[in-house]
């Protein structure tokens, strides 16, 4: 119940006990507390967590991390009070904010227009376990563990090359690709991790007159690779987006991933490619 409902409530409470007088009171303070801006606490309740805003420093370091350009699309996943989005904005980029709030959807446009920003900044009252998201090249989110768990499959299906950053909150055994500090003046929720989300590769390859056996653990690989009869293991095996590189027999290979073919080349120059086998 909004605070406004509260002291409607308290004001007809009034009217059947306490007659006009106490009535009359009482809707004064609810006419004077609906005509106040609204103002958002740290620590205030929420659908699936309650409200911290993310230091600005923080927002500033986790746009960094992502690489947000004018070209991206960011997503804000629990938007809050917008300032993420609208920082996001302020670098040209298309951005949006998801938020449960009404309220808080209210202030974040409010921000956004005396910011500037209001073409670029948007936002919609939504659950963010209902929306869809999947055409974001960047996500944000300050939640909790257990809830970026439950997305971790809906972003994994993302578009690979989409970056995702986290505030404070990691994503379980997806090991983050990177992660910071905010800096020395922080005192809480200091810290972030970013992911990268990993073109599946998982299976088996023709690579020239060879095969590539791989198996895929979010953007870690492990596998072989078997030349003229040989089987030899690869390491060192990773993705980044669409970009694979992996060690073995003595050479690094790197390259990329477009659906089901991949082209690349060998330390020294000559250029390699591989195709997905038919199951």
């Amino acid at each position: 119940m909004t605070t406004f409902h509260k002291l409607a409530a308290c004001a007809l409470s009034a009217l059947i006990l306490g007659g006009a007088p106490a009535q009359t009171a009482l809707a004064a303070d609810v006419k004077a507390q609906a005509s106040k801006p609204y103002t958002p606490y740290s620590g205030q309740a929420g659908k699936d967590v309650v409200w911290v805003p993310t230091q600005q420093a923080l927002v500033d370091r986790m746009l960094d991390m992502a690489g947000v350009t004018a070209d991206d699309h960011v997503i804000d996943l629990g938007s809050g009070d917008g300032r993420t989005v609208i920082t996001a904005a302020k670098r040209g980029a298309r951005a949006h904010g998801i938020e449960y709030n009404p309220d808080m959807v209210t202030l974040s446009r409010q921000n956004a227009e005396a910011e500037g920003v209001k073409d670029k900044a948007t936002f919609e009252r939504a659950d963010i376990f209902q929306s869809d998201f999947s055409k974001a090249s960047v996500v944000t989110l300050f939640l909790l563990t257990d809830l970026n768990i439950k997305l971790r499959p809906t972003l994994l299906k993302m578009k690979p090359g989409t970056r995702v950053v986290s505030n404070t909150f990691d994503m379980g055994d997806w090991q983050p690709d990177e992660r910071i500090q905010s800096g020395a003046d922080c005192t809480s929720f200091c810290r972030a991790y970013k992911w990268v989300v990993p073109a599946q590769v998982g299976g088996d390859w023709r690579l020239g007159e060879g095969s590539l056996k791989l198996t895929q653990t979010y953007q870690v690989l492990t596998g072989t690779l078997t030349r003229d009869g040989k089987s030899m293991p690869i390491s060192d095996a990773k993705m980044d987006g669409t970009k694979i590189t992996f060690t073995a027999d003595g050479q690094r290979y790197a390259g990329e991933v477009d659906g089901a073919r991949m082209t690349g080349s060998l330390e020294g120059g000559q250029n390699w490619s591989a195709t997905r086998a038919a199951s």
